[in-house]
Order: C-alpha cells, then sequence, then structure tokens
C-alpha cells in the first residue's frame, strides 16, 4: 500500500492484505443520514479490518433533469463532511465539477474525486493536484484503462504524487453500461491504487424518465470480480432506504446488506492474497 494511502488511515486499526472501502450515500441530504451511515459503516470495517473512506457528494452538479435534487447546499454539507470526519475520525471524499471547487472542498474534506464524465478535463485535474490532497480520478465511461495514464500524469506534472484510479464500466448502448475488467490491472500499471465502482458500473443512464435505471442485485457480482482481478479498494453507494434516497437510489446498496457482503468479500480477498 503506498505511503499516503497509509497516511490515510493512519487512525484506523486494519488488515493490511484487505481491500479498503470507500463508501457512503450518493449525496448528502442530510446530517442524520449521513451520520447514520458513517457510524453503521465505520463499525462494520472496525470489525472485519477493512480500512475505511466515507463517501458523500456535496453537491450533484450531473443530473439528468433540471428537477432533480442537487443538494443542501456547499458549506452546509461539506461542514457536515467535516463533522463526520472529525467524529469518527475516518477520511472523506467527495466530488467537484469544476476547477475553482477543488480550494474550498479542500478545507473540509481529505480526498478529492473527479467525476468520471471529467476525466479528461485538464484545469480540474491541475486544480485538484494543487491543493495536495489525494485525488481519486474515476475513468471516464468512454475511456480505455491504458488511456487514464494521462489523467495521472497531469495530475502528477502540477506536483502532486497521490493518485488513485477508479473503475466504473462503460457505456454499453444509449442505457445501459459494462465492466471491462482487463482494466483494472491495465490502470494498476500506472502505479497507482485502482479502485472498482461496484454501484456506478450499473446504471442504467438516459432514461426517459429523468431516473437514471440500475442493478443493484448485481453489486455482489461487481464487487467478487474486482477482488478476484486486483482491486485495491472497493467504492459502493449505500443508503438504510434506496427507494427513498434523492439520488442514484436505483443503483445503491441496502445498508442492512453490506456487512454480508464485506464479510464474503474479505473472506475472497483472503483466498487471492494466499494464491498470489
Amino acid at each position: 500500500m503506498e505511503k499516503y494511502i497509509e497516511d490515510l488511515f493512519a487512525n484506523q486499526q486494519y488488515d493490511k492484505n484487505n481491500f479498503f472501502l470507500i463508501a457512503g450515500p450518493c449525496v448528502v441530504e442530510s446530517e442524520e443520514l449521513v451520520m447514520e451511515v458513517a457510524d453503521k459503516v465505520s463499525a462494520i470495517c472496525k470489525n472485519l479490518g477493512i480500512p475505511y473512506i466515507f463517501k458523500a457528494s456535496y453537491r450533484k452538479a450531473n443530473r439528468t433533469s433540471a428537477s432533480s435534487f442537487t443538494g443542501i447546499g456547499d458549506i452546509a454539507a461539506l461542514t457536515v463532511l467535516k463533522k463526520v470526519g472529525d467524529q469518527y475520525h475516518l477520511p472523506t471524499v467527495s466530488d467537484i465539477h469544476a476547477h475553482e471547487e477543488a480550494a474550498l472542498a479542500a478545507g473540509y474534506i481529505d480526498m478529492l474525486q473527479i467525476p468520471a464524465f471529467l476525466c479528461r478535463q485538464t484545469d480540474l485535474l491541475v486544480a485538484a493536484a494543487e491543493t495536495g490532497k489525494i485525488v481519486n480520478v474515476k475513468k471516464g465511461q468512454f475511456v480505455s484503462g491504458q488511456s487514464m495514464k494521462f489523467a495521472v500524469e497531469k495530475i502528477q506534472k502540477a506536483g502532486n504524487k497521490k493518485v488513485m484510479l477508479t473503475e466504473r464500466g462503460n457505456t454499453f448502448g444509449y442505457q445501459d453500461m459494462v465492466v471491462d475488467y482487463r482494466n483494472i490491472p491495465l490502470m494498476k500499471q500506472h502505479n497507482v491504487p485502482v479502485i472498482m465502482d461496484c454501484t456506478h458500473s450499473l446504471q442504467q443512464p438516459n432514461q426517459t424518465s429523468g431516473v437514471t435505471g440500475g442493478h443493484p442485485r448485481l453489486i455482489e457480482t461487481i464487487a467478487k470480480a474486482a477482488i478476484a482481478t486486483g482491486a485495491d479498494g472497493l467504492f459502493i453507494e449505500t443508503h438504510p432506504n434506496p427507494a427513498i434516497a434523492k439520488s442514484d437510489g436505483a443503483n445503491m446498496l441496502r445498508l442492512d446488506l453490506l456487512q454480508p457482503l464485506l464479510e464474503k468479500l474479505v473472506r475472497l480477498r483472503k483466498a487471492v492474497v494466499s494464491i498470489s
């Protein structure tokens, strides 16, 4: 594990052979929701020896419909994320969508995440790099694993070596995604940690209803395959009741299903490590 990742988890006790987890609700809907998810997921991860990063978007800029929920306000949501980090001693991550957001968000969270559809935006990548925070870049739905070397290079040439890449599937037709697991070992060749986004890779975008669909029943399949192909971390959005979630409810994992899934994945990881 790279030193900047080890430093990120300095306040946690965990099995160094485990994958790390990035998890939380899609967006900061309320302080109560965020605290509930952080409390339950951090307890599960502590018990299983999984290093954990709390995730929630402080604002959702990429929504299909103009009437979709975008957030409770930037400062209000970022303040909630900082409270999570302080109260539960967890690193936190959230998306940024424009270069001017980088410095603001960096004052509240530990990692900056670049959405997949913005992975080629040079000014955004450079601004994120210049904060000195870890930058997690999601691979674009239209980009190969090999081509993500250019995103890594942009960040590193801006003076920041703390980069992670996340696989989240590729566009398949107009309304579906497909995961090419070759991208995990290919992106690891860029000498950065590689994460599998187990929820967004199951999206069904561009629905005529204006609400993205998904296949949450396949989250376990995506996660198992990612562990088997060498992913360093897993990204899973989770919510106590996805049916009423204000964003991405169709592909989030119900919170009470997270622990049994992680228990299986920890056992699988041990098997993979033992034969590698």
